[in-house]
């Protein structure tokens, strides 16, 4: 299974950026699949997840009402919409996949099974 994840770059604050991660090697309409971020000296964590069917989402407390995860099963790719983006930002955002039809969200990074290299976005003040 391969995760290309595209769409970072520089940014100034308040700016918007739309990441997307497109998955080969399997289908993932029966996937659970988050964005997780992992900034320099700090721990890599959840930003926004999507269960199976698209009925459930959530967001960490920082992003919300800023970030909107979706997925388009009919092209194996994940997005993540980043609206007024903000100099904490800056991160590697990586998306990441696990196989099954959970009612809810997955928030934690063992959670998932596979993990995409990770596109680097970088928000300027």
């Amino acid at each position: 299974v391969q995760l290309q994840a595209s769409g970072g770059g520089l940014v100034q604050a308040g700016g918007s950026l739309r990441l997307s991660c497109t998955v080969s090697g399997r289908t993932i309409s029966t996937d659970a699949m988050g964005w997780f971020r992992q900034a320099p000296g700090k721990e890599r964590e959840f930003v926004s997840g999507i269960n199976w069917s698209g009925g459930s989402t959530d967001y960490a407390d920082s992003v919300k009402g800023r970030f909107t995860i979706s997925r388009d099963n009919a092209k194996n790719t994940v997005f993540l919409q980043m609206n007024s983006l903000k100099p904490e930002d800056t991160a590697v955002y990586y998306c990441a996949g696990r196989p099954g039809k959970f009612s809810v969200v997955l928030r934690n990074t063992v959670e998932y099974d596979y993990w995409g290299q990770g596109t680097q976005v970088t928000v300027s003040s």
